[in-house]
């Protein structure tokens, strides 16, 4: 789960989706689904939601106020979504929140089924990220013994890391049938499937390191995977966490077009202050927060394309009632095609002017914390 950050599903500047890039099967897969996605969809959007809050989840303030509606837009699945802001603490978070019902519904075909392949080429590239995330470790452990990764998905940050931590066994986790395959392609030595909180009993002080790389914005209960970190973490060992910054200034710049807003998956959205202070109750001693080195350049790409893809007549998906018709398809290419220019000059703004200035201009889309257990 964790691997979705960085550019739009299977998209590459310059390089938009349409029939040509469409895998062999799609269409057939495609029309096989959709029945059951008609059939879900028939009932209405109710269940898939639960009731809205009243009360902030992370303080229990109850100054909430509306900080962004929006749309699924990478799936482009029905449902409209709200995020929420505590005036008090400044935790963002989705209310009304996804149903379990909502939860299978959104989350299926993004990971794994139709989106497995995109989402499996987009995360095997990332591999100088995962470098990177590695070697954050090495000024507080350089040769951990044990690693579990929370949110593994396919195993892709697993392999990396041996490059830079060769004696290190790499373990994943992840609720998705993802990890199944990351061990059994060796990513992995081994692939826990479920959910962490429920896992964490068996996995008692066994890890060096716990790792949750754009992991706990993904749960229902973002302290219950900290309780659950701090049970796997042996003393002395480190929790090292990867998050969206909601308190950066291009989640305000470009609204619903900020690729780690990420509607409707992601549930919470929290302040590095918060964070902090939540690890010290539960046990930790933070050692290190950094802006700058986790911060991935591609919001202005993501929102150009973002934006193309909401205006462009949509490709087909078995939650359409219908496909698109030829010249649904031929406007969809024409006006990805004109976007190139867009894509490219949001590729180098991103790249070469904003990351080295990243964290100075409170641009950082991401924060990561360092956190020894005590």
């Amino acid at each position: 789960m964790s691997e979705h950050t960085g550019q739009p599903a299977g998209q590459r500047a310059g390089q938009p989706d349409g029939p040509a890039a469409e895998e062999p099967g799609r269409a057939e897969r495609v029309a096989a689904l959709r029945p059951g996605y008609l059939a879900d969809l028939a009932g209405g959007p109710d269940r898939f939601f639960e009731p809205p809050r009243t009360a902030c989840p992370w303080c229990g303030s109850g100054r909430l106020t509306t900080r962004l509606r929006t749309t699924d837009l990478l799936q482009h699945k029905p449902g409209r979504f709200v995020l929420d802001r505590c005036e008090d603490c400044g935790h963002v978070f989705q209310n009304p929140r996804l149903s379990e019902a909502g939860l299978e519904f959104y989350y299926r075909d993004f990971y794994d089924g139709l989106g497995e392949k995109k989402l499996g080429d987009t995360f095997g590239g990332r591999s100088g990220m995962y470098r990177d995330r590695a070697k954050s470790m090495l000024p507080y452990d350089p040769a951990p013994k044990a690693w579990l990764d929370v949110g593994t998905g396919h195993g892709h940050f697993c392999a990396t890391a041996r490059e830079v931590l060769p004696g290190t066994e790499f373990d994943g986790l992840d609720f998705t049938d993802g990890v199944e395959l990351a061990a059994a392609e060796g990513r992995v030595a081994h692939g826990y499937r479920g959910a962490f909180p429920d896992l964490a009993p068996q996995l008692d002080g066994r890890y060096d390191v716990v790792s949750m790389f754009h992991y706990l914005e993904h749960s229902t209960d973002p302290e219950r995977e900290l309780r659950a970190a701090w049970r796997a973490v042996r003393p002395g060992g480190h929790l090292l966490i990867e998050v969206p910054d909601p308190e950066s200034r291009y989640a305000r710049l470009l609204g619903r077009w900020w690729l780690p807003w990420l509607q409707p998956q992601h549930l919470h959205f929290v302040p590095v202050a918060n964070l902090r202070r939540r690890l010290t109750d539960l046990g930790f001693t933070v050692v290190a927060e950094q802006h700058a080195e986790p911060h991935d350049p591609v919001d202005l790409l993501a929102a150009v394309w973002l934006a193309l893809d909401h205006a462009a007549p949509r490709e087909d998906a078995p939650w359409l009632p219908r496909p698109p018709g030829a010249l649904g398809r031929a406007g969809r290419v024409a006006l990805l095609v004109a976007g190139i220019p867009a894509l490219v000059l949001g590729t180098l703004l991103d790249r070469f002017a904003v990351r080295p200035l990243s964290h100075r201009l409170g641009l950082s889309n991401a924060y990561r914390l360092v956190a020894r257990r005590d």
